[in-house]
């Protein structure tokens, strides 16, 4: 399988095939190739400490991003608080399924290229993930 979940705290997916095989049509409607992905679920403690270490940034963060895409062919790990995910539900009036859904294809869309360091490329890229979502609840 081209997508691994790999579990660090209590949370698990509750449909892990049918969340790949969104992933792998999100690459797909971007006329990319889906090579290996791992996504890692973390408590807030330890995404921090992987945010300390790798990007030396010593805050919490819902999602950090390892790319080792090459070409068309997309690579990397994914790593996803699990708490910032519900704070960020409650904060922004979502609910965690669509959080978690959010910060999965957010770091997914990093890695075709799309960027949030402007607030252009930010807005772009939020509304980018919106249609992704909306792909999610298509009966694939």
């Amino acid at each position: 399988m081209p997508i691994e979940f790999v579990y660090n705290t209590s949370f698990k997916l509750i449909n892990e095939a049918k969340v790949s095989s969104w992933l792998k049509l999100v690459v797909d409607s971007e006329s990319f190739v889906l090579g290996e992905l791992v996504y890692a679920f973390f408590n807030d403690e330890d995404l921090r400490l992987l945010n300390k270490k790798h990007l030396n940034h010593d805050f919490y963060t819902d999602v950090l991003s390892f790319n080792s895409s090459e070409n068309k062919t997309i690579n990397g790990n994914i790593a996803i608080s699990i708490d910032r995910v519900k704070d960020n539900a409650l904060k922004y009036n979502s609910n965690f399924e669509e959080e978690i859904l959010r910060v999965m294809v957010h770091g997914l869309l990093h890695f075709m290229g799309f960027n949030d360091n402007t607030k252009e490329s930010t807005a772009f890229m939020t509304q980018t993930e919106d249609d992704k979502i909306k792909m999610f609840h298509v009966e694939q």
